[in-house]
Formats: C-alpha cells, sequence, structure tokens
C-alpha cells in the first residue's frame, strides 16, 4: 500500500514547505495504551533526512503501534508526533511520506501494472510507471494479476507502491519477509540509492543480519520504551559483554564452569563451552586457574542478535 491521497500529479521534485524543521520524524514523550496495554511508553526520537534506521523490537515491543503513530493512522493518548514539522496526515497529503506495511491486502482482478498504474497515478509527485515497475524488480510480472502472485512477489509490488512518487520518508514493516535471498538483496541495493539520494528510510524488521548490515542507526524498543538508540556497534558495546567460546579435552565440570566470573549466559554442548561474559578477561583467567587448557579458544563482541537479546533480557529483568 501507499499512504499517499489523491492529488494532481507533478513532476517530481525537492520537497519542502513552511513547516520544515530539517528534522523528518519527531516523537516527543508519545503515549499510546490499549486497555491496560501500554502499547507505547513516553518515546521520545527523532530521525533526520538520509539516515537508514532499523527499527528493532521482540513481539510486543510497540513496533508497529510506534509506526501506526508515525503514519497518523491512530492518535496518540497523549506527547507529539510531527512529519517535517507538521502532523503526521499533511505530511502524507503532500507526497512526502510512503509506507510498506504488513497489514492490509492489495486489490484483486486487476494486473500489477494496473494498480501501480493507479499508485502512480495517486501520487503528487509521481515517477513513471516503468521506472518503478523497474525499480521494484516487477517488471516481468506486470501482466500478472494481483490474486495470483506468490507472498514474496506481493511483497515487491507493495514495495512499488510505497515508491510510486518521489518521497521524502520510506517506511517499511517487515519489508522482506517472504523474499527469497536474491530479492532481499536487489531489495536492499534499492533502498541503499533511496537514502543516497537524501530520502529517510526507516524499517522494522525480525532479520537482525538486516539491520546489522544496512542500518547506519538501530532503534531498540521493549515494552514500548527506547531502549537503545545507537549505531550497531553502539548497541553490541551497549549490551556490555563478550562472547568467550572454547573446546575442552577430558572430563568437563559443568558446576565449576557455570561458577566462572562475569557470566551472562552458558551453554555446554558436549565439550564446548559458549560463554557470555561481562569481564571477558576475568573469566579466560578463571579458565586457566581451574587447571583447564582450552582449545580453539575465542573472544569476541557480541553479534547484534545477542546484543539485542542481552539487553532486552536486561530490560525485562529490572522490572
Amino acid at each position: 500500500m501507499t499512504t499517499t491521497t489523491a492529488a494532481h500529479p507533478a513532476a517530481p521534485g525537492p520537497a519542502g514547505g513552511s513547516g520544515d524543521t530539517g528534522t523528518v520524524v519527531s516523537f516527543q514523550n508519545v503515549t499510546k495504551s490499549y486497555g491496560e496495554v501500554r502499547a507505547v511508553d513516553g518515546l521520545s526520537l527523532a530521525l533526520h533526512p538520509g539516515e537508514t534506521v532499523a527499527l528493532l523490537g521482540p513481539n510486543g515491543a510497540g513496533k508497529s503501534s510506534t509506526l501506526d503513530l508515525l503514519l497518523g493512522l491512530r492518535p496518540a493518548d497523549s506527547g507529539t508526533v510531527s512529519l517535517f514539522g507538521t502532523t503526521p496526515r499533511e505530511a502524507i497529503a503532500s507526497g512526502r511520506v510512503g509506507a510498506m506495511l504488513q497489514s492490509g491486502g492489495l486489490m484483486e482482478e486487476v494486473s500489477v501494472r494496473e494498480l501501480v498504474t493507479l499508485g502512480c497515478a495517486l501520487h503528487p509527485r509521481p515517477y513513471p510507471v516503468d521506472e518503478v515497475l523497474s525499480r521494484a524488480g516487477i517488471e516481468e510480472i506486470a501482466g500478472r494479476l494481483v490474486n495470483k502472485l506468490s507472498g514474496g512477489q506481493e511483497q515487491r509490488v507493495r514495495f512499488a507502491l510505497a515508491t510510486a512518487g518521489h518521497n521524502d520518508l520510506i517506511v517499511l514493516d517487515e519489508p522482506t519477509t517472504g523474499m527469497d535471498v536474491t530479492s532481499r538483496q536487489a531489495f536492499w541495493a534499492t533502498m541503499r540509492e533511496q537514502a543516497a539520494q537524501g530520502r529517510t528510510v526507516l524499517f522494522a524488521t525480525h532479520y537482525l543480519e538486516e539491520a546489522d548490515a544496512i542500518a547506519d542507526r538501530v532503534l531498540v524498543l521493549n515494552k514500548g520504551r527506547l531502549l537503545a538508540d545507537g549505531t550497531a556497534a553502539e548497541i553490541k558495546a551497549k549490551a556490555g559483554a563478550r562472547k568467550v567460546a572454547f573446546d575442552l579435552d577430558g572430563p568437563v565440570d559443568e558446576q565449576a564452569l557455570r561458577a566462572l566470573p562475569g557470566l551472562t549466559a552458558f551453554d555446554l554442548t558436549g565439550r564446548s563451552v559458549r560463554l557470555q561474559s561481562r569481564d571477558a578477561d576475568a573469566t579466560v583467567h578463571a579458565v586457566y586457574a581451574l587447571g583447564l587448557r582450552p582449545r580453539n579458544l575465542e573472544v569476541a563482541g557480541l553479534g547484534l542478535e545477542q546484543a539485542f537479546i542481552a539487553l532486552t533480557e536486561a530490560e525485562e529483568a529490572t522490572r
């Protein structure tokens, strides 16, 4: 789907407006509840031109609610949400925002080309239809009925509709779900091009390797609160733990290993030991103090997935 509304087509060009502040997205102490569930809890953040930002969080973290508020699909209970210095609806009506969401179906019994042509016609600053089809990699299925598409093909059509015109902000909710590896690579190559042209790209994903490889900024949500905000490297460092892995010969004393200093996670499979430690130096020193001679010793920073789990678990432990 696209979040733009109908208007007379105009040639693509730089956007702007009297309310433009240089900040693309602003949340100021925003809350949203559904009954007794606080989906968004005092959220404050700002996104800037040209950023590619990943939105991460476990199920129930508030990612979808945050995107709904950003796109004006639901009102905030308190706080302020603004896009380009104006309301979400005003920004969307002016054609500055494109969105690719999980919710909502596509029109059926029309061809892919007909649907994309409609999306372009509704955009205030449309691109040529053939260019949109090409960018999304769907030229070969342009004549196919929408209800005859695979899940991955439907995702690419949604992407085409989200980029049917010159947008300054592109919002993507789990955009590569159902895509094969080749399609995912092509999709992110296109997104890099969009960001290089000064557009802001915000995407929610469960593929943490995508966030690590694509995003220049990562936002981690948990229970509606902003848990971490930084580059992938900064998020990994914020987790405050390192990975220690080694193999052992001979008998393994699991109880002694579990008592090693600094441990935040422990896994023993046969004679292979995989640990996370707040103080890797102390942990490794203690391994040798036990008289053990580890083989294939590896000490490294956490991957983004491990850091994400460590941060959310630490947050849960404080509640």
